[in-house]
This record gives structure tokens, C-alpha cells and sequence, in this order.
């Protein structure tokens, strides 16, 4: 037998492979389908909402995982790709994401592309057309998406809020004039619309499009059985890019800043977001609207973060030095106590313990301050005493753990020597115990730096910031640190939104804690020559 001949008879012995077919190559096959489905579905979402950056990178990255998966020279990337693709997904692109957006004026006022911004306004426009017919109307529903049908010239017509009026064929129509059975869809009662407060105000909210065109409108209903055409006085005209106020004659052009202004200098509420360049960064030292509060904000997290650090590392150490001592009792129950607030959840803790500093029924000034009125989260300095103190109490349970291991992981040797050398307790902590201990303790104090640099839970769930500073924009308060005031500024609990200057605030704060770990761990490497 020849070695071909050998080689092919090994191939046809291996469990679940016959020759010419294997079962892995098909389990592939299904696989690949899998993520080519899942990669096309986002590229054709991608397509629709125009975000050609987020097209762009899934396919490359499907190309890249199809040629990875189907060719045979990049087998040691088969492994790889899968760990990298989540890399750049979860890591990479929203870092690069959050550093495009700093270089927009993305925010209210300015969201989406100028085409979305026309939409918005031919919306935010819309008055009932004084002539307009009043459509019979049913309310359907599809997918979980509400919708109109109506009946327009004897024709029965369905759209929701996203899609148009378009012709339903084979739809019935009722006794009293109204779309009875629409294909493709689920007619609700209208008693049902009548009867459910919160349905009844999605119905009453919901504007359809009348067609494809925005000028011509959408369709409203009040009472959930007809329907208005309600029209817009704004006329777009795409070539010269402006839109026109037909009952007024105001003319609003866009401007590089992404906004409609007319010549008397009133501008549109909608507007799209454009690029500013470095705006941003330079707002964030520069306007005095933000400039003080964030100057302020800023000390703050840094001294948060620092005494946050000491504190719990002080006391952790306390603990396992005295625990550490064999002449304590019953020193394994003592411990699993003291470590019990490092098994809460922050965001519980911080709870109850906003509870319990509450100025008129808190627990903590009825029993250990006789009742009195203690403002302990209105009033600055004390908000800022009781977020040190919670995440004393959360933190130094894991410092108390970690020396603990590592005193235990000490030479007995070393410490007997220097007891007999003459060294008291002192001499020997500070000499010998204390070195060596930061030798591994040091890294994971730089890692707690950086937690507490943007520990967003603790200021969040204790006092969300406040109390307010005086004339600070978008509710920015004196116990808010950068990570906390920069969810402020985004907007995402409600008010303005500024996300680009939010952006830019966001890469600032990971330029320094990077800065500032790089320089940390460069100096720690010191300690290890006392090894």
C-alpha cells in the first residue's frame, strides 16, 4: 500500500468523517450561516438608518470572519478571530465611536442626518387641514407596533408611524364605515382603546404618514374611529437646501452648524448634527458655564478617589494586621464578619444607607446624635463626609481580604530575624511588613483608583449628585464626580442633551486615568528591588 493509499484509508477510520463527507464541515456550514444572517440583518439596518460607519465595519468584518473560516492557511486565526471580533465590537468601536461623537455637536436639537431634521419639522409643524375629509379609522396593530387603517376613496390603507399609507387588498369594511378585517393585521376594538388609559393616549399621540412625501402629511385621530389629515406650512426644497414658511414667507437655510436659520436670525428647533472639530474639548476649559462646575467637579473626584483609596486600604490593613494575630478567638468568624458588606451589592448598600442618613426619620441621627437635624446629603460638605464613609464601609472589607493573603504570604523567617535583631512591632511594620506588602498591594490600589475614578454607582444611588451647585447647567452637583456629571450633561435622566461635549468629557477622563496608571505602575516597578 502507498502512502496516499495509507493516508486516505486513515481519513476514512476517523469517527463521524466518511470519505468525501464530514460532519464538522457541515456543522460549520450551519454555523457560518448563522453569522452571515446575523451580519447581513445588521448591514441591511445599518443601510436603512444611513450609519454608514457602523456598514462599513460589519462588512469588513464579515469578509474577514468568511475568509478566516473558508480558507485553510489562517488556521491559528480560527481560534483568534472569534476573541478579536468581540475586541473590536465590545472595546474598540465604542471607544472609537464615543471619540467620533466628541467631534460633533450631537445633542438636543441636533440629532440624525438633515433629511430626519426636515421630517422632525414637518412633524413639530403639523396643523389639521381646515378642509380635510374625516376618514373612517380603525385602530390595528402589527409586530407590537401600533397603526392606523382607514379607508381613503374607497380603499382600505394601513401604515404605523414609520411606514406609510399603502393599499391592503382583500380588507373588509364594516357596517359603520370603518376598516372591519385588515390582512396582515390585528383590529382592535374600539371599546378596548376607550377603556385602556394608556392605550388610549398611545392612539391619541400616533401620527401616521399619509404617503411617501412628508408634505403631504400625516393622519391623526382624537377619538380612535376617524381621522384628520394634518398638514405642515413648511415647504423643502432639497437643491437649495431650505425650507419655507409658506403662511409667514420666513425662509430658513441650512448652515454649516447644522441648524435652519432665517434672515430675521429665528432658527428651527430640529437640526442635525455636524462635525466641530476640537469645540468641544476647548468648551470644556473655556465657557464659564461649565468651566467653574467642572473645575469643581473635577477636585472633587480626584480627592474622592485618593481618600477612597487610603482610607479603606488603612483600615483593610488594620483589620488583618489585628485578626492576623494568633492569640485571637474564634478569628474565622470574626473575619466572615467583617467582610459581610463586601457581599452586598453597592447599589443595595448605598440604598439603605441613604435611608438611614435621611435628615427626619434616618437611623443614624436618632441614635447616635440624639435626633438631631442633620442635613447629612443636602448640605455639601456632609453629602461629601457620607460618600467617603459608605464607600469606606463597602470598600475596606476587600482590602481586608487582600492583606490578609498577603501578610499570610510573608516569611516568618524574615519577621523572627528582625525580632530578634532587635526590631519592635513598629520597626517591623514599617521596615519590613509595610515594603513588602506593596510590593503586591500596590497594583491593585492603582486598579482601585481607577474604579473609584468613575465608581458612577456610590454617587448615583446615595445622592445623585447633589446638593445642586448654584447656576451649574444641566443639574451638576457638588458631590458629582466626572463620570456622574457627565451622565448630567448627556442628558439621559432628562433635561438638555449634549452628547458630543459628553464625549469629549469621557475621552478626557480615560486619557487620564491612563496617563495617570502608566505613571503609577512605573513607579511601582521600584518597589520590587526590595525583593
Amino acid at each position: 500500500m502507498t502512502i496516499t493509499e495509507r493516508a486516505e484509508a486513515r481519513r476514512g477510520s476517523r469517527p463521524g468523517t466518511t470519505r468525501g463527507f464530514s460532519w464538522g464541515f457541515v456543522v460549520k456550514l450551519l454555523l457560518m450561516a448563522i453569522v452571515n444572517a446575523f451580519g447581513l440583518t445588521v448591514i441591511l439596518s445599518a443601510y436603512r438608518a444611513e450609519s454608514w460607519l457602523v456598514l462599513g465595519i460589519m462588512v469588513a468584518l464579515l469578509v474577514a470572519v468568511d475568509v478566516v473560516y473558508f480558507t485553510k492557511r489562517a488556521l491559528p486565526l480560527k481560534y483568534l478571530a472569534p476573541g478579536l471580533a468581540f475586541l473590536f465590537v465590545f472595546q474598540l468601536f465604542t471607544l472609537g465611536y464615543t471619540g467620533y461623537v466628541a467631534f460633533t455637536n450631537y445633542g438636543s436639537g441636533h440629532s440624525g442626518s438633515m433629511q430626519q431634521a426636515v421630517d422632525a419639522a414637518f412633524i413639530q409643524d403639523e396643523q389639521r387641514v381646515p378642509d380635510s375629509p374625516a376618514y373612517p379609522l380603525t385602530v390595528v396593530e402589527r409586530s407590537g407596533e401600533l397603526g392606523f387603517a382607514v379607508v381613503v376613496d374607497g380603499e382600505v390603507r394601513a401604515g404605523t408611524a414609520l411606514e406609510p399609507l399603502a393599499e391592503v387588498a382583500d380588507a373588509e369594511v364594516g357596517s359603520s364605515g370603518a376598516p372591519a378585517e385588515v390582512p396582515g393585521w390585528t383590529v382592535l376594538e374600539r371599546a378596548q382603546v376607550l377603556t385602556d388609559p394608556a392605550l388610549q393616549e398611545q392612539v391619541v399621540a400616533l401620527r401616521v404618514p399619509f404617503s411617501e412625501d412628508p408634505e403631504d402629511g400625516s393622519i391623526r385621530t382624537r377619538e380612535g374611529s376617524t381621522g384628520v389629515l394634518y398638514s405642515s406650512s413648511l415647504q423643502w426644497d432639497e437643491e437649495a437646501r431650505t425650507l419655507t414658511d409658506t403662511e409667514t414667507g420666513l425662509v430658513y437655510t441650512a448652515d454649516d452648524r447644522g441648524s435652519f436659520v432665517a434672515d430675521d436670525g429665528s432658527r428651527l428647533a430640529t437640526g442635525w448634527y455636524v462635525g466641530v472639530g476640537f469645540e468641544n474639548f476647548v468648551r470644556a476649559f473655556t465657557d464659564a458655564k461649565f468651566a467653574a462646575p467642572l473645575l469643581q467637579v473635577t477636585l472633587w473626584t480626584f480627592a474622592f478617589s485618593i481618600l477612597t483609596v487610603l482610607t479603606s486600604f488603612g483600615l483593610g490593613l488594620l483589620f488583618a494586621l489585628i485578626f492576623n494575630d494568633p492569640r485571637i478567638r474564634a478569628r474565622k468568624v470574626l473575619r466572615t464578619l467583617f467582610i459581610l458588606p463586601y457581599a452586598f451589592p453597592a447599589f443595595m448598600s448605598a440604598l439603605l444607607w441613604r435611608g438611614m442618613l435621611n435628615s427626619e426619620f434616618g437611623v443614624v441621627n436618632d441614635l447616635f446624635f440624639f435626633g438631631a437635624d442633620i442635613n447629612w446629603l443636602g448640605d455639601p460638605l456632609l453629602a461629601k463626609l457620607a460618600i467617603l464613609w459608605v464607600n469606606l464601609w463597602l470598600s475596606y472589607p476587600y482590602w481586608f481580604l487582600v492583606c490578609t493573603g498577603a501578610l499570610q504570604s510573608l516569611s516568618g523567617e524574615t519577621l523572627e530575624a528582625a525580632k530578634v535583631d532587635g526590631a519592635g512591632p513598629f520597626r517591623r511594620f514599617r521596615s519590613i511588613i509595610l515594603p513588602l506588602l506593596l510590593v503586591s498591594t500596590a497594583p491593585l490600589a492603582i486598579a482601585s483608583f481607577a474604579f473609584n475614578f468613575n465608581n458612577f454607582t456610590i454617587i448615583y444611588m446615595l445622592t445623585e449628585g447633589g446638593p445642586s451647585i448654584p447656576g451649574a447647567p444641566n443639574g451638576i452637583g457638588s458631590t458629582d464626580i466626572l463620570i456622574s456629571a457627565i451622565y448630567a450633561i448627556s442628558g439621559v435622566a432628562g433635561g438638555t442633551a449634549d452628547y458630543g461635549l459628553a464625549s469629549a468629557l469621557s475621552i478626557i477622563v480615560f486619557v487620564v486615568i491612563g496617563v495617570i496608571s502608566a505613571i503609577a505602575f512605573r513607579q511601582t516597578r521600584k518597589l520590587e528591588e526590595i525583593q
